[in-house]
């Protein structure tokens, strides 16, 4: 039976997004990342192929759409965060909705991880994703905590705190979902900050 095409006038440009990247993604575990052409992705979500580049430019951004609000999720947390304690500990709280964001359906994140973890160019791209997180997210610091120190300082911070997420979530994803997401980043972070595992909750 030809795929149901993709209606992208009936629904909003991210609905539609997130419809093309639940249909490829499939695509991708099926056949395998690699191997997969826009043409096929087009032919499965029985939309035209230059549709289909309309809302995704490379096919890394496919799979990593389901990961696109994680930095926007980070920043609002720091907005919303009235607490005057030091940064560290408001960019760790900053995580928690995060936690419960990836939390809402573990075995599709998973799912979705290892995809990225075993391709190469998945991997690259998810680390430049979370790259280009960060300049928001100082902004955000700078601008909800009033951080008292220079720029590069809170640069470092959150990169440092980008660093402490990345290596927790890897470990999640070694454990198939089984580690505890919110102790594996209380552990990172504690390594930098013993106190941060009492300050967190």
């Amino acid at each position: 039976m030809p795929p149901s095409p993709v209606s992208v006038r009936a629904i909003s440009k991210h609905a539609v997004r997130a419809e093309l990247a639940r249909v490829a993604f499939n695509e991708f575990c099926a056949t395998g990342f690699n191997q997969v052409t826009f043409a096929d992705l087009a032919g499965a979500t029985g939309v035209s192929r230059s549709t289909f580049l309309r809302y995704f430019t490379n096919k890394e951004d496919v799979v990593l759409f389901l990961f696109d609000p994680i930095g926007d999720t980070i920043v609002e947390a720091l907005a919303s965060d009235a607490r005057s304690d030091d940064d560290w500990h408001a960019l760790r709280r900053a995580l928690n909705p995060v936690v419960d964001f990836l939390l809402r359906d573990t075995s599709e994140v998973m799912a979705f991880l290892d995809l990225i973890y075993e391709t190469p160019a998945l991997s690259a791209r998810f680390r430049e994703k979370q790259f280009d997180w960060r300049p928001n997210i100082v902004r955000a610091l700078q601008q909800t905590h009033a951080a008292r120190d220079e720029l590069f300082v809170t640069q470092v911070r959150v990169a440092a705190a980008m660093e402490c997420f990345a290596a927790a979530l890897a470990v999640w994803r070694e454990s198939e979902g089984r580690e505890d997401l919110s102790t594996l980043i209380d552990t990172s972070f504690s390594a930098l900050d013993p106190a941060i595992a009492v300050q967190t909750s």
